[in-house]
């Protein structure tokens, strides 16, 4: 088993998000994903809940077909109102490692539920919110119990999504995010051991102006998943490819912006060119 989360490295990772994958051939394509050099795999687990999204997505059946097809770490974002102590556990015994609590529903349970996380499953944690959650409602998870502050930029759920097209929409606003969220971990001094992720609408041709933020881990689904074709097919050297190409986007981005230790130009005083 693969163990990254969490683990803050000059290379920004990837998470490869599974929304886009095809269902039917879950498995081919995770196993591509993981031979392409992924970091770990990101699941939406719904509860049909949350947000009012009528339909549930990412059942305890879809992870566990996903962990029988892969030794990468496998986070489960909880798209879910007040998850219970219960849902944890069933988490954790499908093989789950990171589990990210969504701060909109979460309320006065945020905190009980991130110690018994940590402390009771040994899990990893994260905590996610969607844009427009006031960055300053991170605050109090700058935490040495948590391992990934996740922040996804917003989505038009009602319009129908393009082929090759990610179907959320990335504002300008969503750098500054980062960037403020990068200044709050790093002045809490847990910039080595916090990741930070944007979550949604990142590609190769903003992913850098992220990196140049702060962000340590991107997660990304229809850059890897999908073409002007529709979804990529697995076997074909498609999947590969996709993740090559962003790779090594990401790969220049860090290697200009980035040390081991942080940003390069507030932790050590270098110049970025």
């Amino acid at each position: 088993m693969t163990d990254t989360i969490g683990k803050v490295q000059q290379r920004c990772k990837i998470a490869a998000g599974l929304f886009w994958a095809d269902y039917a051939v879950l498995g081919a394509q995770v196993q591509d994903l993981e031979a392409a050099g992924v970091d770990w795999l990101h699941i939406e687990v719904r509860d049909g809940k949350y947000m009012d999204f009528g339909m549930p997505r990412g059942g305890f059946d879809i992870i566990e077909g996903v962990r029988r097809s892969t030794s990468l770490e496998i986070e489960a974002q909880l798209q879910m109102v007040r998850p219970s102590f219960d849902v944890f556990n069933q988490l954790a015994e499908l093989g789950v490692n990171l589990i990210s609590l969504p701060i909109e529903t979460m309320g006065e349970t945020m905190m009980q539920s991130i110690t018994y996380i940590k402390e009771k499953l040994e899990l990893k944690v994260g905590v996610w919110a969607w844009q427009g959650t006031p960055i300053v409602a991170f605050e109090q998870y700058i935490h040495p119990y948590v391992d990934v502050i996740e922040y996804e930029c917003r989505a038009p759920f009602w319009v129908k999504p393009q082929a090759g097209k990610s179907p959320h929409t990335m504002d300008p606003i969503m750098v500054g995010n980062v960037r403020r969220l990068h200044e709050m971990i790093a002045n809490a001094g847990m910039e080595d051991r916090i990741e930070l992720m944007e979550d949604g609408g990142l590609n190769a041709g903003n992913v850098a102006e992220f990196i140049a933020a702060g962000m340590t881990v991107g997660e990304f689904s229809s850059p890897l998943l999908k073409g002007p074709g529709g979804k990529l097919a697995p076997g074909t050297g498609e999947i590969g490819a996709a993740v090559n190409r962003l790779r090594a986007v990401m790969d220049e981005a860090s290697e200009r912006y980035r040390s081991d230790h942080g940003l390069r130009q507030e932790r050590t005083g270098e110049s970025v060119p």
